[in-house]
C-alpha cells in the first residue's frame, strides 16, 4: 500500500509540472540580427560521456545553432545524481526540453506523460539512415533515438589458457562448461586452485546491484530464450522454462569462479583475475577501442572475444542510451531536429573522435580498433538493449537480490525465481491498476 501511495503521489507530481509547464523557452528573447525574430531555446539534460561534454557539444552544435536560431543549453548532471535530479526536477516542473534517459528510466516517466512520442517527427529515411533507431522504441511509441550503444558486456577470453588445453573460441553454453572446467587448475602445485574458468564477481561494489543482471545474467535469459516480461508488460515471464535454464546454468559454472566469487567486486573480477591472466573468461562491457585499452591495462594479456554465446539463440545486453523529448517541449519539431542532428553522421563524426563509439548511421563510418569492428557488423544482431517494462527498477532490482541467494545456496533457481516473479507480478499489478 505503502508503495502505491508513493508511485500515485509521483504521478499527481509529475502531472502538476507538466500543467505548470517547464519555463524552457523562458531566455527566448535575444533577436537574430538577420531576420529579428526571437531566438529559441532549448534545453538538454545530460550525464557526462566524455572530459568535457558541455564543451565538446556545444562546439559541434555551433552551425546547428546559427542556422535554426537556437541555443541549446546543456546541463550536466553527475552519473551519481542523475536519476534523483530526473525525479525531483520534473516533479517540481523544471525539467529540460530533451533529455538523456536509459532503459531504467523511462516505464514511469512513459506512464505519467512526460516523455513524447517521437513517431511523428520521423520519416521513412530516418529509419532507414538510423542504425539503431528500432531500440528507441518502447512500450507501444518511438519514445527515444539512441546516442550511446554498441557497447555490449561481451565474452573475453585468454587465448594462452585456450591454445594450452588444445581448445579454441566457445560457441555454445557446452563448449564454454567444458573450458571452464579444464582451465580451472592448480597450476603451480600447492594445493590450491590459482586458475579459474569465468572471472566472477557478484558484489556490486561501487557499481549498481543491477551490474550482475548486465554482465551475467541477461546473456544466458535471452541465449536460452527468455525475457523478463511477457509481451502484454503486466506480468514477468523470467521464472519459466527459459529463465531456470538459464540461472541453473549460471549456478553451474559456480565451481569454476574464484572462491571469494560472492564478495569479489565484478569489476575486480575483471580486472585482478582476468586482466592478470588467471582466468580463461571474462565479461565487461566493450569498447571501440578496446584493444587499446586493454594494451595500457593489461600489456602482457593475449585475448580475443566472442560477442555472444548460443543455446537456443545469441544474445548479450547492449545498452541502448537515447535522447527523449519532454512532453512540455513547446517546440518538439525543433527539439526532434536537434535529436536527429546530434545522432546523425555529420556531428557523430566529429564526436567519434572525441569519445570513441559506434556509429550511429549508416553514413558514419567506423572509428576504432579494428579488432572490435564485428561487434558492430557481422554480429551487430547478438546484442540487444534491456526489455523496457513498468516498474523495471524494482522488479531488476529484486531478481538480482533472488540471484545472489542462488548462488548462495539459500534456494534453488525454481525457487528464487517463483519469488521474485511472485513480487513483480504483485508490482505490476498495482501499477496497472493505478495506469490503465
Amino acid at each position: 500500500m505503502k508503495k502505491k501511495l508513493v508511485s500515485a503521489l509521483l504521478c499527481i507530481s509529475m502531472a502538476a509540472g507538466l500543467l505548470a509547464g517547464c519555463g524552457n523557452n523562458a531566455g527566448n528573447e535575444g533577436k537574430d540580427s538577420k531576420g529579428g525574430s526571437e531566438e529559441t531555446t532549448l534545453t538538454m539534460w545530460m550525464p557526462p560521456l566524455d572530459d568535457d561534454t558541455e564543451a565538446n557539444f556545444k562546439n559541434l552544435l555551433a552551425d546547428f545553432e546559427e542556422e535554426n536560431n537556437v541555443n541549446v543549453e546543456i546541463e550536466l548532471i553527475p552519473w551519481e545524481s542523475y536519476e534523483e535530479k530526473w525525479s525531483t526536477g520534473i516533479g517540481a516542473g523544471e525539467g529540460p526540453d530533451i533529455g538523456y534517459m536509459y532503459a531504467e528510466m523511462y516505464p514511469t516517466y512513459i506512464s505519467s506523460g512526460v516523455v513524447k512520442d517521437m513517431s511523428e517527427y520521423l520519416e521513412d529515411a530516418d529509419y532507414e539512415e538510423y542504425k539503431y533507431i528500432d531500440r528507441g522504441e518502447m512500450m507501444g511509441g518511438q519514445y527515444g533515438m539512441p546516442i550511446v550503444t554498441g557497447v555490449p558486456f561481451i565474452m573475453y577470453y585468454n587465448t594462452e589458457i585456450l591454445e594450452s588445453l588444445g581448445e579454441t573460441a566457445p560457441e555454445t553454453w557446452e563448449d564454454f562448461k567444458r573450458i571452464c572446467e579444464k582451465a580451472t587448475q592448480d597450476t603451480d602445485g600447492d594445493g590450491k586452485i590459482d586458475q579459474y574458468g569465468y572471472a566472477v564477481g557478484l558484489n556490486n561494489g561501487g557499481m549498481s546491484n543491477l551490474y550482475i543482471l548486465n554482465a551475467y545474467f541477461y546473456s544466458l535469459l535471452w541465449q536460452a530464450g527468455g525475457d523478463i516480461y511477457n509481451d502484454d508488460l503486466k506480468t514477468a515471464r523470467y521464472n519459466d522454462e527459459a529463465g531456470v535454464e538459464a540461472l541453473e546454468f549460471f549456478e553451474s559454472l559456480k565451481a569454476y569462479m574464484p572462491e571469494n566469487v560472492l564478495s569479489l567486486p565484478a569489476e575486480d573480477a575483471f580486472s585482478t583475475i582476468f586482466g592478470a591472466g588467471k582466468a580463461a573468461f571474462g565479461v565487461t562491457r566493450s569498447s571501440q577501442i578496446q584493444e587499446t585499452l586493454f594494451a595500457e591495462s593489461y600489456p602482457d594479456l593475449k585475448w580475443d572475444y566472442v560477442t555472444s554465446l548460443k543455446n537456443e539463440t545469441y544474445g548479450t545486453f547492449g545498452a541502448a542510451d537515447s535522447l527523449s523529448i519532454m512532453s512540455s517541449c513547446e517546440n518538439p519539431e525543433l527539439a526532434a531536429k536537434l535529436i536527429k542532428y546530434i545522432c546523425s553522421a555529420e556531428f557523430m563524426t566529429e564526436y567519434h573522435k572525441i569519445a570513441p563509439g559506434a556509429a550511429l548511421t549508416v553514413s558514419e563510418e567506423y572509428v576504432g580498433d579494428a579488432k572490435m569492428e564485428r561487434i558492430v557488423t557481422e554480429d551487430v544482431d547478438k546484442w540487444r538493449p534491456l526489455q523496457v517494462g513498468p516498474c523495471g527498477s524494482e522488479i531488476l532490482e529484486n531478481l538480482a537480490a533472488h540471484i545472489q541467494s542462488v548462488m548462495e545456496g539459500k534456494q534453488t533457481a525454481q525457487e528464487a525465481l517463483d519469488e521474485s516473479v511472485e513480487f513483480a507480478d504483485e508490482t505490476l499489478a498495482e501499477y496497472w491498476e493505478e495506469n490503465e
